[in-house]
């Protein structure tokens, strides 16, 4: 477990090294499995920090990030609404979004993250032109 830590901190983007590096030791290891987890599943993805938060992008795309929230740390994905996944909590921001919220790095199921990670990848509206469009969204794959 130390030996993976000092390797996805040595391979960390340094912003968001420093937005986890911020967070209690407990909230840290959390931000630390997300970041790891997300760059396993989705290494095409872009990362970096974007409005004060971790996020990861594909083509220009927010599709992941996770933030602070005062009771834990929130997995948010901007398309997950149309994920069909019961644990993931639909429209705690806007548009299409859905998310979870981590108290504990033992709460993070790795096989329930894996497909999410899947399905974002797969199911995906178009954020990146939402103002061009003046607050339209349209869906770029996988939306019936």
């Amino acid at each position: 477990m130390v030996l993976q830590r000092l390797t996805v901190l040595k391979t960390m983007n340094n912003t968001i090294l420093d937005y986890n590096n911020l967070q209690v030791q407990e909230d840290q290891l959390v931000c630390e499995t997300l970041y790891d987890q997300i760059n396993q599943h989705l290494p095409e993805a872009e990362s970096k920090i974007w409005h004060r938060h971790p996020v990861w992008f594909l083509d220009g795309n927010p599709i992941v990030g996770y933030s602070k929230l005062k009771d834990g740390i929130r997995l948010m994905f901007w398309s997950g609404a149309d994920f069909g996944e019961e644990q993931l909590k639909i429209n705690t921001g806007k548009f299409k979004d859905a998310s979870v919220t981590y108290t504990d790095i033992t709460e993070i199921n790795a096989a329930d993250l894996k497909r999410w990670l899947e399905k974002a990848r797969e199911i995906q509206w178009d954020y990146k032109n939402i103002v061009k469009r003046k607050g339209i969204l349209l869906a770029l794959k996988g939306i019936q």
